[in-house]
């Protein structure tokens, strides 16, 4: 009869640490999720102001087309991107950052452009949607890090595996621009 009862109790405890185990992932994995959809948001966001933005310097830059079209370009890119591609996205993203830059860097050449309200709200728009992404990554990033942490301690690496659960990859730069990130910057006066 003893040995039926250490059973019983070596099942019970194996079915509790199973069941806190499979709800700490679940947790993990919809946090992940969530941290996500943040990106998204927020990246929806940035692509709503965009044509706005266009249009309000299209009026003072008519010669600048080149840059219209590649922010234009940039932006379908994104919104063409597979969802579940992180590295594809995360490159489109990146790009589209860039041409924003050059958007900007036409608007200084134009100091009544500069001076005007819309654009400048729509500028500070955009540049507080920046921040609002790097930080949704980040927090992506930090949520995809427990997740895979947890995936890879004991015992929950032998549940987790059991019961379906894969690491998930981090919001990352594309190996080209890493080793943009690596070169210092040349400046020649």
């Amino acid at each position: 009869m003893s040995i039926y009862l250490v059973v019983l109790i070596v099942i019970i405890i194996a079915l509790i640490l199973l069941w806190a185990t499979y709800n700490s992932l679940v947790r993990a994995r919809v946090r992940t999720d969530e941290a996500l959809s943040d990106i998204t948001v927020q990246e929806k966001r940035r692509l709503d102001l965009i044509p706005n933005l266009i249009e309000a310097v299209k009026g003072y830059a008519k010669h600048e087309k080149t840059v219209f079209e590649d922010v234009t370009k940039a932006r379908t890119e994104v919104m063409n991107t597979p969802e579940g591609d992180l590295s594809k996205r995360a490159k489109n993203e990146n790009a589209l950052s860039g041409t924003l830059k050059s958007l900007f860097a036409v608007s200084e050449n134009y100091p009544d452009l500069k001076a005007n309200e819309n654009f400048m709200g729509l500028q500070s728009e955009l540049t507080d949607t920046e921040d609002k992404i790097q930080a949704a990554r980040r927090f992506y990033n930090g949520n995809v890090r427990d997740f895979n942490m947890k995936l890879q301690v004991f015992p929950t690496n032998i549940f987790g595996s059991m019961l379906g659960f894969k690491s998930r990859d981090f919001y990352d730069v594309d190996d080209s621009d890493k080793e943009a990130v690596k070169k210092a910057p040349q400046v020649k006066f």
